[in-house]
């Protein structure tokens, strides 16, 4: 399994509009065959920064997924309302694998 972990620099003035774009994003995710974790949004300390989990069974999974996305017209839909509303300043992609009993 890999996790994808995205760090998000938000508006923070926007964060409405970035909560209406995670939650277009989460049954996107689980569509496509990962699990989304869903995203945190700024509560305490710094009011610009957001994180979404989701994880896949494999890295060539994920990979899939990302050439999927390409063409979902949903997924593309996701896209566009974060052009339009531009609620993400930028954002950092790691992955992560999870250490268990």
């Amino acid at each position: 399994m890999v996790t994808c972990y995205l760090r998000y620099v938000i508006d923070p003035y926007k964060i409405n509009d970035f909560e209406t774009y995670g939650k277009m994003w989460i049954p996107l995710v689980n569509r496509l065959g990962g699990t989304h974790h869903g995203y945190f949004l700024p509560h305490e300390g710094a009011n610009n920064v957001a994180v979404a989990l989701f994880s896949f069974p494999s890295l060539a999974a994920y990979e899939e997924y990302r050439r999927l996305i390409q063409t979902d017209p949903e997924c593309q839909a996701a896209f566009a309302f974060a052009d339009k509303t531009r609620c993400i300043v930028s954002y950092e992609r790691s992955f992560m694998r999870p250490v268990l009993e």
